[in-house]
């Protein structure tokens, strides 16, 4: 407990001169020539506590005084505002990325491998220490961009929908790798992301975007823009990208010859020809990243494709900054209604029990 105004315990000096000049004033009601008579007289139960009304008044004045000093009582409080990273994933879901790679040891596909590694990227594991404050959301694309999940810090429900990714099925009308158009999507949803979160009341007032991230993975070069009207070629993306201030780090999955041997939903493994399947472009991806401030990375396996998220886990370093301050409750009235309360049985005790005549 603290106070506010503790230079009215000075007033604390006043009461013993109150006192002595309030018995200075008192004299006798009743004069008598002598008290020898009265000798012999035990002194009453009134008598021996005739000081009674006169100690609750000091009471009741020390009370006033120590509510006049304002006692507080503080309380600490810690608040956590947090300028997180607004992270859109762009996967590509064609049928190149059915392709073997190796996973810890295990030869897996492409995309489970990319998935898999995303989720470490995500919860924190093998190295990687999570973005458990960072909005996270992902877009697949292949001949079409789709959103997989908003962004969100749900973390646990996007990593549902991932899971539940899966490629196109090989040589079917919605096979393609539609780079251009998964990075404007994604750039599209990071734009409105602060409006998006405050309509969708995901998180709090105090809670700021700091940056908006794409991370592109593809094992193809674009295949689509060159074929549909309309489409954005990925450098294209990039200059929006870099108009919008959304940073685009590139991924490479595989290498850029292309995979010949391929398996399908199924479990069945098969060759793609090298016109459908002729690896990543490393200078157009390098390109989006530097138009964007990014980084441009190779990964083979899921090691070096965990190297990589490590990378770009340094680069986006979420801040938390934690404020600690004390709220104070006031305590003075409770002193002074306790001062009133004895103040009042004072003046009732003088008035009945110990009520003087005349």
């Amino acid at each position: 407990m603290t106070f506010n105004t503790p230079y009215m315990f000075a007033l604390f000096l006043l009461l013993p001169l109150l006192f002595y000049w309030g018995r200075r004033r008192r004299v006798a009601t009743v004069r008598f020539p002598s008290l020898l008579v009265f000798r012999g007289v035990s002194p009453t139960f009134r008598s021996r506590f005739s000081f009674l009304p006169t100690l609750l008044r000091a009471l009741a004045l020390a009370l006033l005084i120590i509510g006049l000093a304002r006692p507080q009582k503080g309380k600490e409080l810690v608040r956590d505002s947090t300028r997180g990273v607004a992270i859109e994933m762009v996967v590509d879901k064609s049928s190149s990325m059915l392709a073997e790679m190796g996973l810890d040891g295990r030869v897996r596909s492409r995309i489970d491998v990319v998935k898999e590694v995303f989720a470490e990227f995500v919860e924190g594991q093998e190295g990687l220490p999570g973005r458990g404050d960072d909005l996270i959301g992902m877009v697949t694309f292949a001949r079409y961009p789709t959103t997989v999940c908003p962004l969100t810090l749900d973390h646990g429900t996007l990593l549902r929908y991932v899971e539940q990714t899966e490629c196109v099925r090989p040589n079917s009308s919605d096979d393609g790798t539609a780079i251009g158009e998964g990075i404007a999507l994604a750039a599209a949803r990071l734009k409105n992301a602060e409006k998006e979160m405050q309509r969708a009341a995901q998180v709090e007032e105090d809670y700021e975007i700091k940056s908006r991230v794409i991370i592109l993975l593809t094992d193809g070069e674009d295949t689509v823009a060159r074929q549909v009207a309309g489409t954005r070629f990925p450098l294209e993306a990039a200059d929006l990208c870099a108009e919008w201030g959304i940073k685009v780090h590139t991924i490479g999955i595989g290498d850029d010859h292309g995979a010949r041997r391929t398996r399908d939903p199924f479990g069945n493994s098969f060759f793609t020809s090298m016109r459908r399947s002729r690896g990543f472009d490393p200078k157009t991806l390098k390109q989006i990243a530097e138009k964007t401030g990014g980084v441009f990375r190779v990964a083979t396996d899921a090691d070096s494709l965990r190297a990589v998220y490590a990378e770009i886990d340094a680069m986006e370093k979420t801040d938390i900054q934690t404020e600690r301050y004390l709220e104070y409750t006031e305590l003075f009235p409770s002193f002074v209604i306790a001062a009133l309360l004895v103040l009042a049985l004072e003046v009732f005790l003088c008035c009945t029990f110990f009520r003087k005549v005349p």
